[in-house]
């Protein structure tokens, strides 16, 4: 019966150091190495966030939420692409300054600093894939919205313009 339990004590301790080893970081590979899944090949569920702009005109993009830590550490690297009105939306819990970077993003973001009242603050245009240089909010804001690089000057989105969705500022309660 010793024998036994000891027995699968050791299998047990085997089996989860093995289950531990699998679980354990991998360092970074390059870039070119890592693959990962489409938004369409993980079946990503979006939402839509809409820019109304100063002009009167409004813009809907369909875009991935980034809310736990994981999520918003990974945000959009690795991507090769994004669908021309998709994107990702980055929500806090309360407004601060934020500051992102472009460490295994492969292709060019805007990133659209918004403030608690839904109002664009500014934006980083066309950032440089793969930097490690800072792009930041000139102040607090409570969420940031990334879309394809050029999109907002192709679609005139500029600071003053408002962002709503649902949850987030100028959402009916």
């Amino acid at each position: 019966m010793i024998r036994k339990i000891s027995g699968l004590v050791i299998f047990s301790a085997i089996a989860l150091a093995g289950c531990r080893a699998e679980s354990q970081p991998r360092p970074n590979p390059p870039a070119t190495q890592e693959t990962v899944e489409s938004p369409e090949e993980a079946a990503v569920e979006t939402i839509a966030v809409t820019i109304q702009l100063a002009d009167g005109g409004r813009h809907i993009f369909n875009v991935e939420t980034a809310i736990t830590a994981e999520e918003q550490r990974r945000g959009l690297m690795f991507r090769e692409s994004l669908p021309q009105d998709g994107g990702m939306i980055f929500p806090f819990e309360y407004p601060r300054y934020a500051s992102f970077w472009m460490r295994n993003t492969m292709i060019p973001l805007d990133m659209i600093f918004i403030r608690a009242d839904g109002v664009i603050t500014n934006i980083a245009r066309e950032t440089e894939p793969y930097t490690l240089d800072s792009n930041v909010s000139i102040e607090p804001v409570i969420a940031v919205l990334e879309i394809d690089g050029g999109r907002a000057a192709e679609l005139g989105i500029d600071a003053g313009d408002r962002v709503s969705w649902a949850g987030g500022p100028g959402a009916a309660e």
